[in-house]
């Protein structure tokens, strides 16, 4: 009887084994492949966000009355997303942002470039009514100017929506243009750096007239929301103006700029603009802007077998 070597026995298994391996993955890979390009694709619904953009003159004037005022009207507004410049803490002052966020049911995002265990911190925050996916801030250059954005992710609450929000506050100088350039060309990085397909909003007070040639950049990109709904606005400043006339010589500095190509604009307004007894609710006024969604066509995963 003819023996062979256990080798000799082995190797034809091996091969089969292997052949089998590959015959397998030839036709479960494709299926898979296949499911994934059959999975249905999906239309975001159109949904709405109101965003408020105010300046809160941090500690000045008599602030128990002032954030009475500012409470009872954002109450009444409603606003999805409020974007805070100005906001101050220190001792015997809670922080601001936290303070209205309590007050009025929203969360907070504060950020400042002050360390978070001081005593005295400055900056700026985005409140929502809803649990942000994402929080970040970004120190804007130039870094010895003390700027930031702020940045939070909603979810819209309707498939595969997300609404990018950034909050921000420019250089003040009235002859810092190209400052205010280069901290714009900063808050376009950052905006970058998180680019997932969201929609875009940007909101802030920017020291500057929408159309100036240092928010040029940021103008290329995005359409100033005021400016849009108002376009006699830059030939009456006194009549939409975001400084307070009873503290600064009229002009329109506060802005929410959009995406619209991810937006259609609904409405936008000056709000907190009326005293009461001699007290104003800041030395700015406030920007309330309305946006639409325009739905998109997504892909989504396929579901497991």
């Amino acid at each position: 009887m003819r023996t062979f070597p256990s080798s000799a026995i082995t190797q034809p298994r091996r091969a089969f084994a292997s052949a089998l391996v590959t015959l397998l993955a030839s036709t479960v890979l494709p299926s898979q492949a296949v499911a994934a390009e059959k999975a249905p694709p999906i239309e975001t619904r159109a949904t709405t966000v109101t965003v408020l953009s105010f300046n809160l003159w941090h500690d000045k004037g008599d602030w128990p009355k002032r954030r009475a005022m500012i409470v009872a009207e954002i109450a009444r507004l409603k606003p999805d997303v409020i974007a805070l410049q100005e906001v101050l803490q220190r001792d015997g002052l809670r922080n601001q942002a936290k303070d209205l966020a309590a007050a009025l049911g929203y969360r907070a995002h504060f950020v400042s470039v002050d360390p978070a265990d001081a005593a005295r911190r400055y900056g700026n925050a985005i409140l929502t009514r809803k649990r942000s996916e994402t929080l970040e801030m970004r120190k804007l250059e130039p870094l010895d100017d003390y700027r930031t954005a702020a940045h939070a992710r909603l979810r819209a609450g309707v498939p595969r929506t997300r609404i990018d929000i950034y909050a921000t506050h420019l250089h003040n100088d009235q002859g810092g243009g190209a400052i205010r350039a280069r901290q714009v060309s900063s808050l376009l990085d950052f905006i970058d750096a998180n680019a997932q397909g969201a929609y875009v909003i940007v909101a802030g007070d920017f020291n500057s007239d929408a159309d100036s040639p240092e928010l040029q950049a940021l103008a290329a990109r995005y359409r100033d929301a005021y400016g849009n709904a108002h376009p006699d606005a830059s030939g009456n400043i006194a009549a939409h103006t975001t400084l307070n006339p009873a503290y600064l010589p009229a002009q329109r500095i506060d802005h929410v700029f959009y995406d619209p190509v991810g937006f259609e604009l609904v409405e936008a307004r000056v709000v907190l603009n009326q005293n009461h007894d001699g007290v104003w609710p800041s030395d700015h006024f406030g920007v309330l802007v309305k946006l639409r969604t325009r739905p998109r066509i997504v892909s989504l995963p396929a579901s497991p077998n």
